[in-house]
């Protein structure tokens, strides 16, 4: 929604008058007020240079402005908690500057009770160029924004996290938890969080601004907003909504002046649309991922698809099209430590530093968790995670961090979901080699992959279950149990289940890693399958299928880097296919029993047999192997 069209006659003229006394208005009676009350306590007009002390909890209490000339500087660490209300926000009016110093480690933080919509965010009221003219008034207290200076400077923001802001003036009309009125490209933004509001995340009126690293999470509304020909870039933004009903992750009305959007990464746990273009407004963006929404792109008011420019083409008009081509990594986003923390024994969202969980807890997973390079997530032995369903939640080992499970046959870890409906699963992100290249996107959230490190270290897995995974992107695209992203050969990975999953078992894209002692028990799609030329070892597999409909127990695509496959058994009771080979891929085998199965072997788009020598000899369109030394009871652990 936007904020400033009209304020309504119901705030009362009590309410009226307060929030008049802050207003940039050009009429000489209205005198600033100078702050009251304690030293803490932010309050009416700041009219002289201030710098406010890190060790002090500050207060806003009423409208806060500064004012013209003055500048409010903030060093990193502060804390400012707003009183609840309407009436409560801080605005920097038109020639003021705002100093925002925080730094990774410490940003500085704004935010009230910790209930949403609770104050108005943060304003900044810029002489930078809109279509409303010089001298427009805002719905808030008649504050004043635009003119002709495209390069005005309203100050800096480093490192701000703002929370619990959107609070309701009326019906059609909120706060939101950034607003930026003509803010001219002087004024530097970078690394920005807004959290747990009821309104949008950012909102450009006009202006020329840029802003870097902006991440929005669960807002109720739009995540980022732009009307009146705003023109600037936003670069590096990160989306992750799991409440319902919110609005779009990205709103655009009025006219185009053809803003641009360098990777936009956008995730939610619920559905709903992921970007609206309204009327003659649109965008370029370079960089678009889009995961768990109902419907990609939705034009309004006559809007044309031609005015939103993703990757130098129209926007798919498609409800169920698919992009992942942003490099947003969700790792510029670990300073958000506030944003991370967990509730209760939810995960939190970014594991920045090393952390072992208790095996004595059952962990929740609730949106997305992202272990971070440096970091490493350890699981004991015994440990049970249970996920909600759904695309936006699953386990992401990123580029750099580590994984250490810690299970045991007589207490493997256990990660499923709540309701038995699929989730994510878990995935490695590595540094090894992938036909893709260095730094590849993947579908899912924007996740980066891919290097020269074939020996690179992910970590150690051992004892694992997972259940229930496979969560649909749309019809083309699907989560896996365990996805492995250009993983390297240092990476430890050993006795793992993959059980009742809509889509692969086990996954590999490209890399070096290799496994020992896989099962796969009704998948819906593939057991196991690889792509992107990944050449590691796979030792004692057994797959397991009971239920029809399924894909294959192997599938593999793309060029043919020869893994080596060493035992492996897939047993069906339904028929179907046991190996799919597609392109130039392939397989050395040694061992390999197929049993039940009405077709052994399909090569595809022109696949040659000889690039599946199976014992030493190619595979043949139709014959019996039995092989294998690999048994169901192999895996008895998964039944303890």
């Amino acid at each position: 929604m936007k904020i400033m069209k009209s304020l309504s006659k119901l705030l009362g003229l009590s309410i009226m008058a307060a929030l008049l006394i802050t207003s940039c208005s050009n009429d000489d009676d209205n005198e600033p007020i100078t702050p009251t009350g304690p030293e803490t306590t932010l309050t009416g007009v700041i009219t002289a240079d201030r710098i406010l002390d890190p060790t002090k909890q500050y207060t806003i209490s009423g409208p806060v402005s500064v004012a013209s000339e003055v500048k409010l500087t903030i060093p990193a660490g502060t804390v400012i908690v707003s009183e609840v209300g309407v009436e409560n926000y801080l605005a920097v009016l038109q020639g003021g500057e705002i100093d925002v110093q925080g730094t990774a480690t410490s940003p500085v933080v704004m935010k009230s009770n910790g209930a949403s919509g609770s104050w108005g965010g943060l304003l900044l009221c810029g002489n930078s160029t809109t279509t409303e003219g010089a001298n427009a008034s805002a719905e808030v207290a008649g504050l004043i924004y635009g003119g002709n200076n495209a390069g005005d400077s309203s100050g800096n923001i480093d490192y701000l996290i703002i929370r619990d802001s959107g609070a309701q003036i009326n019906a059609n009309s909120q706060f939101n938890g950034l607003t930026l009125y003509a803010v001219g490209s002087g004024t530097t933004i970078d690394n920005v969080a807004v959290i747990n509001g009821t309104d949008d995340g950012v909102e450009f009126f006009g202006g020329t601004v840029n802003v870097n690293n902006f991440y929005a999470e669960n807002l109720e509304d739009d995540a980022v907003d732009w009307t009146e020909g705003w023109s600037g870039t936003l670069t590096n933004t990160y989306v992750f909504n799991s409440t319902a009903s919110f609005s779009t992750a990205i709103e655009a009305d009025g006219v185009n002046n053809n803003p641009t959007l360098i990777n936009f990464t956008a995730i939610s746990a619920t559905g709903g649309v992921a970007v609206q273009i309204k009327n003659n407004s649109g965008a370029t963006i370079n960089g678009l991922t889009i995961t768990g929404f109902d419907t990609s792109f939705d034009f309004r008011d006559d809007a044309p698809a031609s005015n939103l420019q993703v990757d130098d083409a129209d926007a798919d008009t498609a409800d169920d099209a698919v992009f992942a081509s942003s490099s947003t990594n969700a790792s510029l986003f670990a300073w958000v430590t506030n944003a991370s923390a967990s509730s209760g024994n939810q995960l939190p969202s970014n594991i920045t530093a090393s952390v072992t969980l208790d095996a004595s807890v059952e962990y929740t997973v609730a949106g997305p968790v992202l272990v971070n390079s440096g970091a490493t997530l350890t699981i004991p032995a015994g440990t049970q995670i249970v996920s909600q369903s759904g695309t936006a939640n699953y386990i992401a080992v990123l580029k750099g961090g580590k994984l250490d499970i810690q299970g045991t046959a007589a207490n493997p870890v256990e990660m499923r979901s709540g309701d038995g409906n699929a989730w994510g699963g878990l995935l490695l992100c590595g540094n090894a080699s992938t036909t893709e290249g260095v730094n590849a996107i993947a579908e899912v959230g924007g996740l980066i992959y891919g290097g020269t490190n074939d020996a690179d270290d992910s970590g150690a897995i051992n004892y694992l279950i997972l259940r229930n995974t496979g969560a649909q992107i749309n019809a083309d695209s699907q989560f896996n149990g365990l996805t492995l992203y250009a993983v390297g050969s240092e990476t430890s990975i050993q006795n793992v289940a993959v059980i009742g999953g809509a889509d692969d078992g086990v996954e590999f894209f490209g890399g070096t890693v290799s496994m020992t002692n896989f099962y796969a028990e009704n998948l819906e799609d593939d057991s196991v399958d690889w792509t992107e030329g990944w050449n590691g070892t796979l030792t004692n597999t057994f797959v397991k299928l009971t239920i029809s409909g399924f894909s294959t127990a192997i599938e593999a695509d793309g060029v043919n880097a020869e893994p080596t496959l060493v035992n492996f058994t897939a047993v069906s009771t339904t028929g179907g296919t046991g190996i799919q080979i597609k392109n130039n891929s392939g397989a050395i085998i040694n061992g390999l029993t197929l049993t039940g199965f009405d077709t052994q072997f399909d090569f595809r788009d022109g696949a040659p047999s000889s690039n599946l020598p199976i014992d030493g000899v190619n595979a043949a369109e139709e014959g019996t192997f039995a092989t294998s030394t690999s048994v169901e009871a192999d895996f008895a652990w998964i039944n303890n």
